[in-house]
Parts: C-alpha cells; sequence; structure tokens
C-alpha cells in the first residue's frame, strides 16, 4: 500500500491545491476540518456516543439489531446527502455525519456477531479487508489519500466510505481484544490510548508518514472511545461506573454540541486558507 508523504501545512499542496487550473467538479474548499486537538477529543467524543447509543436504541426502541439498524442507516443517509449537497465544511452537518456513523458502524458490527454468529475474528479480517481496498481504490483513483483533498464528491464518497470502514473494524477489533484478554473497560482504555500515543510519537519523532498515521490513529480512537463509553455506562458488577446509557449518552452529547457550536463560531477548525474566502451555500 503506498501512502502520501507527509505534508507541508501552511503551502497549497497541503490543502489539495497544487496550482493547476481546478477541474469542473473541484470545489474550493476542503469538506473535512483540519486536524486539530477540537478534532480528537470530538472524535473520541463521537466514538463513545456511538457505542452507548446504540446499546441505548436497542434497548429502548424494542426494535432489535436489525430494526435500529435500519432506522439509524436511513437517518444517517439523508445526513450525508445534507453533507454531500454542502460546498464547504460545516461543522454541525459534519460532526452530526460522524455521530451517526459512528453508531451505523457500531450497529453492523454487532449485527454480524449477534444475529448472525460471525466470530470477532472474522469480521475483523473482513473489515480489515474492505478498508484497505477502500484505501488502494481511493489512492489509485485520486493520487492521494489526505484529509486535506477532500474537495471533490468522489473523494467526499471515498472519505465516508473509509470512515464507515474504519468504526466498524475499530469496534470488531475492540470486542476481541476485550473478549480475548479480558482487561476491564478502563485497563482497555488505557491500552488503547497509549497505542495512539505511540503512533503520535512514531509520527512527530520518527518521522511516520503524516497520512498513514492519522488513518491509524483514526482506527484506533474507535476501541478507545468504545472502552471509555463501556466503564461510564455499564453496571458496577460489570467493571463499569454504572451511569447508564442514557446518562452517558446525554453526557457526552452535551459536550459534543458545545464544541461543535464553538467551532462554528470561532472556525478554529478550517484552514487559514479557507477562513479568509468568503463561502457560499
Amino acid at each position: 500500500m503506498t501512502y502520501e508523504t507527509t505534508e507541508t501545512s501552511g503551502t497549497p499542496e497541503a490543502h489539495g491545491r497544487t496550482g493547476a487550473p481546478a477541474s469542473p467538479g473541484r470545489l474550493r474548499w476542503n469538506k473535512v476540518p483540519e486536524v486539530t486537538a477540537y478534532f480528537w477529543i470530538i472524535k473520541v467524543l463521537c466514538t463513545t456516543v456511538g457505542e452507548t447509543a446504540a446499546d441505548l436504541l436497542n434497548e429502548k426502541l424494542g426494535l432489535g439489531l436489525t430494526g435500529v439498524s435500519l432506522l439509524m442507516s436511513a437517518l444517517l443517509a439523508v445526513v450525508l446527502v445534507v453533507q454531500f449537497r454542502t460546498t464547504a465544511y460545516r461543522a454541525g452537518v459534519y460532526w452530526l455525519a460522524v455521530a451517526l456513523i459512528s453508531v451505523v458502524g457500531t450497529l453492523i458490527s454487532d449485527n454480524l456477531t449477534d444475529n448472525l454468529g460471525v466470530p470477532l475474528e472474522t469480521s475483523t479480517a473482513v473489515f480489515a479487508v474492505a478498508l484497505a481496498v477502500t484505501f488502494f481504490v481511493w489512492y489509485r483513483r485520486e493520487g492521494t489519500l489526505s484529509i486535506h483533498s477532500v474537495d471533490t464528491v468522489s473523494r467526499e464518497a471515498y472519505y465516508w466510505l473509509a470512515v464507515l470502514f474504519t468504526f466498524a473494524l475499530g469496534t470488531a477489533a475492540g470486542d476481541l481484544v476485550a473478549e480475548r484478554m479480558a482487561l476491564g473497560y478502563w485497563v482497555s482504555a488505557v491500552l488503547f490510548g497509549l497505542a495512539i500515543a505511540a503512533v503520535a510519537v512514531a509520527h512527530f519523532a520518527l518521522g511516520l508518514d503524516a497520512v498513514l498515521s492519522f488513518w491509524i490513529a483514526y482506527i484506533l480512537t474507535r476501541p478507545l472511545g468504545a472502552s471509555i463509553g463501556d466503564y461510564l455506562s455499564q453496571p458496577t458488577g460489570d467493571g463499569g461506573l454504572g451511569f447508564g446509557t442514557v446518562v452517558t449518552s446525554v453526557l457526552f452529547l452535551t459536550v459534543i454540541l458545545g464544541l461543535v457550536v464553538y467551532l462554528s463560531i470561532t472556525r478554529r477548525d478550517i484552514s487559514e486558507d479557507d477562513r479568509l474566502t468568503p463561502r457560499a451555500g
């Protein structure tokens, strides 16, 4: 698998702009936020909500995993239509899509395990292959896997497909590790947190490719968030704090909403080039 080399922040190339005439399908703005501390905080929070909300919906709606999966998939499809119709990054729409895709990715993995009896080893391998194929086709067609260059419909489609598979893969792999190693929720959270820290060290200190580092960390945030969500929501007898799925989901959704409103106002997660360019649509 071939990845881009690290892009230099602040250059036209870093934002998917090569200086060549824009193709007819290319937008003037990137559709993904800048990777800042806010990005990773909201990503982990959305991941945690994906875990607790999936459990909550399955418990409260009485539709079963299949019914809840169909309902949330339909809602995700509507939000993605809105996301694709925007001409630039919009914090509210973008992060709503991430939160919903987190729920759907969790439900897909749970359906395979609970309803179809697919072993976690198999589902983990299948999602890993699906993600690798998505990256391969994306790179072959677009010449980049960078989120700084999500500025065409095709690149955005590849991006969201990859995001879906990262959530499904993270769910299956996280459950597999938890089941095989039986570490408990908070220990699992520390383990995945250390893995993410190792990726950061490899990138900043050892020169690991920026794009590869990003996607590895993106996958690892899924089991990290799930471990945090389970630790807060599960009963004390099962190793959790017993807050329940309702309290945990509402708490994290409130924090996400506050951060998204803040970013919508300040635009601190938008590149300087895009921030200075007037937007329409």
